[in-house]
């Protein structure tokens, strides 16, 4: 059996783009890819992101925000930050893990702007799916995407 690629997705608060990342990953590609997830810091499951990836046929219901330090000990083969403050603030990895960046927008960020705006739940919800979508497209395209 070939070796699987260690993945760690890094976000900020380990809460939702990251949390969905792992999701995808090992729904699409478990065969290929151990997924990981964690944060600079830890914000709690995002309920909001459990909802949308579960409308898709994902169950991250389960999932436990870590932060990056919980996984230290593990020799990654990537590490993709999600977010532009994870990119920012990512820790140094000791080891060949390589670090690349794939940003997408903050959902809760988001989903904030359009509630002050007067926009409904289905609207807000919406940013969650546009951007859980977003993610399962960059999934797709792994481990290809980041060997080359």
């Amino acid at each position: 059996m070939e070796k699987k690629y260690k993945i760690l997705f890094l976000c900020t608060g380990n809460s939702c783009r990251s949390q969905m990342a792992e999701g995808w990953t090992r729904h699409l590609k478990g065969d290929l890819i151990d997924a990981y997830s964690a944060g600079i810091e830890v914000h709690g499951l995002n309920e909001k992101a459990v909802a949308v990836m579960k409308e898709a046929g994902v169950d991250i219901s389960s999932h436990q925000s870590k932060h990056v330090n919980d996984l230290k000990d593990i020799d990654f083969d990537y590490v993709v930050t999600v977010c532009g403050h994870a990119k920012e603030h990512c820790p140094l990895f000791l080891g060949k893990g390589k670090v690349t960046h794939v940003g997408f927008e903050d959902p809760p960020q988001m989903a904030k702007e359009l509630a002050e705006k007067g926009y409904g739940e289905e609207e807000q919800m919406n940013c969650y799916r546009k951007v859980r979508d977003q993610i399962r497209s960059f999934v797709e395209t792994l481990p290809e995407s980041l060997i080359s």
